[in-house]
């Protein structure tokens, strides 16, 4: 395990078998890149991180494995954007939460991942007013990568939340090839199309197996899964990419998948989430009740 320094953070580097993970810890438990080092001397990213990022902020940059808590996605409440309600109080909610900007404590580091704490800081009661303890967990293998997000209830009353994770998958993964190169797979009984002010629209009769060109996919929700893990592979189904849920309660009976990119982007977006965007409006949030403790696990494994 090595460390680079950027932006006055310290990088730190695993080295597992062919894959590299680069990560900041302490900055939003944030992977930012993982790649694997070729046969042929060769480098392919599997995560995408920006060459050139100096100029846009840590947090916007669009890059790595961004952690979405307590909510992934916009929340409404009743119509008022970044608002979500509790109880008889309408509370302010930043977009996919406030986990990724927030600081982490390091618990444990070794030679196969991390596991850091989230610093509850004042301000964010006013977004969570909750007693509870936040961790992310990285466990790192020769083809594959766990993340583990695990909230611990240490109050009085049950906590709601339906958290996520943002990768941006290095997409196309050759310079000779497109988007409609690759295909995706995920099989789910119910698909929705998400829409400005919180709308969800259903897609009739959705394929569960699509080429990444189709502008459909962008902003789509995948839910009420038959199968909990999503597959991202060339055409011919060579050199594929599984995401999946692996550890938790119920293992994939709350799994939600959200597909975005933008135009002419090196990167794809298949997201695994708790559930659907707007969750507290949309009955979808999970409870962990006083004492209790909840886990979303999600393996990402080149299969």
């Amino acid at each position: 395990m090595e460390s680079i320094i950027y932006q006055n953070q310290e990088i730190k580097r695993w080295d597992v078998g062919p894959s590299t993970f680069l990560a900041l810890p302490e900055k939003g438990a944030r992977l930012l890149n993982w790649h694997i080092n070729m046969s042929d001397g060769s480098v392919r990213d599997v995560i995408h991180w920006p060459e050139e990022h100096d100029s846009i902020s840590f947090e916007d940059t669009h890059g790595g494995i961004p952690i979405l808590f307590p909510f992934a996605g916009k929340c409404f409440d009743s119509g008022k954007e970044d608002h979500w309600r509790f109880g008889q109080h309408s509370l302010p909610m930043p977009m996919h939460g406030f986990a990724r900007n927030s600081d982490f404590r390091i618990r444990s580091m070794d030679k196969h991942g991390f596991e850091v704490e989230l610093e509850p800081k004042e301000e964010i009661k006013a977004f969570y007013p909750f007693d509870f303890t936040f961790t992310v967990i990285y466990h790192f293998l020769e083809l594959a990568l766990q993340i583990s997000l695990v909230l611990e209830n240490e109050g009085r009353e049950p906590i709601p939340w339906s958290a996520g994770l943002h990768p941006y998958f290095q997409l196309p993964w050759r310079k000779d090839l497109e988007l409609k190169d690759h295909r995706l797979e995920i099989n789910a009984k119910q698909v929705f199309q998400y829409d400005s002010g919180g709308i969800m629209k259903k897609t009739p009769n959705p394929n569960a197996d699509c080429i990444l060109d189709d502008r459909n996919l962008i902003n789509r929700v995948h839910y009420e899964l038959k199968k909990p893990e999503a597959n991202i592979s060339l055409l011919n189904q060579e050199e594929p990419i599984k995401i999946s849920e692996v550890g938790g309660s119920e293992i994939g009976s709350r799994l939600t998948f959200v597909t975005w990119t933008k135009d002419g982007a090196p990167y794809y977006c298949v997201e695994p989430w708790m559930s659907p965007p707007n969750a507290p409006e949309n009955k979808t949030i999970r409870q962990v009740p006083p004492g209790g403790r909840d886990e979303f696990t999600v393996e990402i494994e080149l299969a």
